[in-house]
């Protein structure tokens, strides 16, 4: 370990430093965050044997065995998500019917978390990478989002185009991630005060244009993953000095730890997690716009489905979408106004319910996930752990079904969707969501 990165934990950790290096010897914090959308979760935690919920999410346990090839993550019925990751969405006080912005969004683990809180509402998930948006879109995918957007843009075009449009906004903020030094060799490699330097600098950069598109009265939750003082205490400081209409909020949170004291803000206001408070790290502030600075984003005029189209989803689903956008041969639904994005770059906005081949209608895996459609979906079909199995590897099932597009479920939540003549299914599983063939399931 780095004794530059020890002695400054030692400074600011004081009495506490010697729990914390004790810390370092013991196995990186894992959890699951069951998503409420998707799984009735009282149930879900019997089924898992889920026995240590952790103090910073309702929904969130401790857990070293789930993975990605567990079936309840295939369903999106569960996240794979370090303890203390989940300790910020809830601190926006996001409302059902809020307008959320997720600046810098990838690999989706808050910005999953955020649908848990929003009913009529709508979230903007950003990431300026375009490898790791297409992780976002996803993610977003998986865990069921219906009122959203995945955008791959750069901060900057984000807020001058939705300037004072957001009631929350969240920048979980690309950082040096002191907190991951655990889990990641190359963060304990490249650790040094010039890397620090450099993302400090970074998050300058980002946080203006988070605060150019928060509404006045809206909230702005700043975030990191790591330790460093000039990440996060002196940013603090950084905003206060510098943007006159932004005013520390208070943080009620009955975890943690208070923050460091620096000149220009309020430490006590803020919440530093450590593994001695049984998270790996997370840095959070919270800050309220004052004034008079009120934007609407535009929205797309809404289309309708025709007679063809109307038909066809009948016969699939009660759940009916109000807003609907046809773009390049591919319907979209949701049950908010879709929004112009301009010349952003819009991976998704709304759930992709299908595509038009060749004079017919072809359903999309998305539309099947849609947390919405659980219950409307006319045509399921249950299957076990083993036919899931098969099925995630691109088999086709030989099974007794409804002729047509059916969804696979397992216990009750659908996962992907087949086409049965009523003796066997055909397999629809997009080919890069199929498992590698020596990947199986595994509870």
């Amino acid at each position: 370990m780095n004794d530059q990165f020890l002695e400054r934990m030692k400074s600011i950790l004081a009495d506490d430093y010697p729990q914390f290096l004790d810390s370092l010897e013991r196995p990186f914090y894992k959890g699951v965050r069951l998503n409420p959308k998707k799984c009735e979760p009282e149930a879900l935690v019997e089924m898992l044997r889920l026995t240590q919920p952790t103090p910073f999410y309702r929904y969130e346990y401790y857990n070293d065995s789930i993975t990605g090839l567990n079936p309840f993550h295939c369903t999106g019925s569960l996240y794979l998500q370090e303890p203390s990751a989940s300790s910020v969405v809830p601190l926006l006080g996001i409302q059902p019917n809020d307008l959320v912005l997720d600046l810098c969004a990838a690999p989706g683990s808050k910005s999953t978390q955020i649908l848990d809180f929003l009913e009529t509402g709508f979230l903007v998930s950003n990431e300026i990478h375009p490898k790791r948006a297409q992780v976002l879109l996803s993610n977003m995918e998986r865990m069921g989002a219906v009122n959203f957007a995945v955008t791959n843009s750069d901060p900057k075009t984000i807020g001058s185009w939705f300037p004072a449009c957001f009631d929350k906004v969240l920048v979980d903020a690309p950082c040096s991630g002191e907190g991951m030094i655990k889990k990641h060799e190359e963060v304990k490699e490249d650790w040094s005060l010039e890397n620090i330097d450099h993302c400090a600098s970074r998050q300058k950069e980002i946080l203006p244009w988070a605060i150019k598109a928060l509404k006045s009265g809206g909230e702005l939750v700043y975030s990191t993953c790591t330790y460093a003082i000039e990440e996060n205490e002196a940013i603090v400081a950084w905003i206060l000095e510098h943007f006159p209409e932004m005013e520390q909020v208070e943080i009620h949170a009955g975890f943690g730890r208070k923050g460091v004291s620096v000149l220009g803000m309020d430490p006590s206001k803020v919440v530093r997690i450590t593994p001695i408070e049984g998270g790996e790290g997370q840095f959070v502030a919270k800050f309220r716009k004052k004034g008079s600075d009120f934007g609407e984003p535009l929205f797309l005029k809404n289309q309708k489905l025709n007679k063809k189209e109307a038909a066809f989803f009948h016969e699939l689903t009660r759940k009916t979408y109000p807003y609907i956008l046809k773009k390049d041969e591919k319907i979209f639904g949701m049950d908010h106004p879709f929004i112009d994005f301009g010349k952003i770059k819009t991976l998704r906005q709304g759930v992709l319910m299908g595509e038009q081949k060749k004079g017919r209608i072809e359903p999309e895996h998305a539309f099947f996930l849609a947390a919405d459609q659980k219950e409307g979906l006319i045509s399921k079909v249950e299957i076990d752990e083993e036919e899931m199995d098969r099925f995630m590897h691109g088999e086709v099932l030989m099974k007794n079904a409804a002729k047509g597009y059916v969804a696979l479920c397992f216990k009750q939540t659908p996962f992907g969707f087949g086409k049965s003549d009523g003796n066997r299914i055909t397999n629809k599983l997009p080919k890069g969501l199929r498992f590698l063939p020596k990947s199986h399931l595994s509870i």
